[in-house]
């Protein structure tokens, strides 16, 4: 399987600058649950190279290292093994970059990972795979619309608040759309968009979209 994790925010000129993460997925049984290996291949993105090496000095030590996670019998509960001899490795890594170039992002990085407890650098470290699992994805409302085509089952919510920006204030309109396979419990695509409500108007501008999609029977 494939895992694309893509986020597309809108930059100072008013394009949208994609963001992707790209994971290879290896399933096998574990007792009555099941274990999972993801490995980040690569990181993907349109942005100049100067955005991009700001976006990508967290993740860029990660690229290469296979994660190995444990997914609940009943997928309630998504566990990474051995967290604590990964953030090692990581700071490791980070660190090298840091003396091997001019990379006041990565001396910066390390001083943050430092400073993270050990639970929520857990937490960081399975976000994206929790997400992935939709009994475990905390995202997955009750309630919404639901729409059920065989094993397929689809939710839609839309979210809306008022962000304060410069003198006045914009509604923000949240568009969240999940699609389930029922059949494995995993979330085949999550979409979420924000927008930004023009005063006086209907129209809206797209200000930041985040995008997961599983690819099953893929690995590139």
């Amino acid at each position: 399987m494939t895992y694309h994790v893509t986020t597309r925010r809108l930059g100072r000129d008013g394009a949208l600058i994609s963001f992707s993460l790209v994971y290879a997925l290896q399933w096998q049984r574990a007792g009555r649950g099941y274990q999972l290996a993801a490995t980040l291949q690569r990181i993907e993105s349109d942005a100049p190279p100067e955005v991009l090496r700001l976006l990508s000095s967290a993740l860029q030590p990660l690229v290469g290292e296979t994660l190995t996670y444990l997914v609940a019998p009943d997928g309630r509960h998504v566990d990474m093994i051995d967290s604590d001899g990964l953030w090692e490795r990581v700071a490791e890594r980070t660190q090298a970059l840091a003396a091997g170039a001019d990379q006041p992002e990565a001396r910066k990085l390390g001083a943050m990972l430092a400073a993270l407890p050990a639970e929520e650098r857990r937490r960081q470290a399975s976000a994206e795979i929790r997400a992935l699992v939709a009994l475990a994805n905390p995202d997955i409302p009750v309630a919404g619309g639901v729409r059920q085509d065989g094993a397929v089952r689809t939710i839609v919510t839309a979210e809306r608040e008022i962000l304060p920006i410069g003198e006045g204030a914009r509604p923000l309109e949240v568009d969240n759309r999940w699609t389930i396979d029922t059949t494995t419990g995993l979330v085949l695509s999550e979409q979420r968009q924000s927008w930004i409500v023009e005063p006086g108007s209907k129209s809206r501008t797209l200000v930041e979209e985040r995008m997961r999609v599983l690819h099953p029977g893929t690995n590139e």
